[in-house]
């Protein structure tokens, strides 16, 4: 297989494991062993990697690619991006289910079903999913993918619809709790159930 035309990540490289070419490797699949699984993996560049061996180790797993035989070589990895093409993922997974990079372009709604903006991309900074946004016309936008924040993901209609309190995108108007004017607000600002998995 050449270079995936469509490619979804599958991993991405981190530190050397010792001095026999291992390697760290943070995956995005459900089971980290599956890596294994997909056939050659495929750098940006166009490079093929194939996986010797793999085992778990804490929240990585620890692969030996053929051809990387020393820390030298596996240190010259870090960082790298690991594809598959989309067509060599299974789709016979159940109603509701997809893959990250099926949410990329779709449009966000609010909950009154208006049109706000467009999926930039899903990412993972140790807390949990986040989605990156264009949300009014403002891009880089971060909302936790939670199902409070992001209560439908509708792939075949082409949206998903967000709460905007839950999101973090707007002061909920309704809080009892919120302080009388002039008093001083030392609430946390910013979005609400980031540590939340969906």
């Amino acid at each position: 297989m050449a270079k995936p035309q469509n490619p979804i990540q599958m991993a991405v490289i981190g530190a050397a494991h010792g001095i026999k070419g291992e390697l760290r490797v943070k995956t995005f699949t459900g089971d980290p062993l599956a890596l294994a699984d997909y056939g050659p993996l495929y750098a940006k560049d166009g490079r093929a990697f194939e996986i010797a061996a793999i085992r778990p180790a804490n929240e990585v797993v620890v692969v030996r690619f053929k051809g990387v035989a020393d820390r030298n070589a596996a240190e010259a990895l870090t960082g790298t991006e690991l594809f598959v093409d989309r067509s060599a993922l299974p789709d016979d997974g159940d109603d509701g289910e997809f893959y990250h990079a099926d949410l990329v372009g779709l449009v966000v709604r609010d909950e009154n079903g208006e049109p706000v903006g467009k999926v930039f991309a899903v990412q993972n900074f140790g807390g949990g999913d986040i989605l990156e946004i264009q949300y009014q016309g403002r891009k880089g936008v971060l909302i936790p993918f939670t199902q409070a924040a992001v209560p439908v993901v509708d792939v075949p209609g082409g949206f998903v619809a967000i709460d905007t309190v839950a999101a973090g995108l707007v002061e909920n108007e309704d809080d009892d709790d919120a302080p009388s004017d002039g008093e001083f607000d030392k609430r946390p600002r910013g979005p609400k159930d980031a540590g939340g998995n969906r």
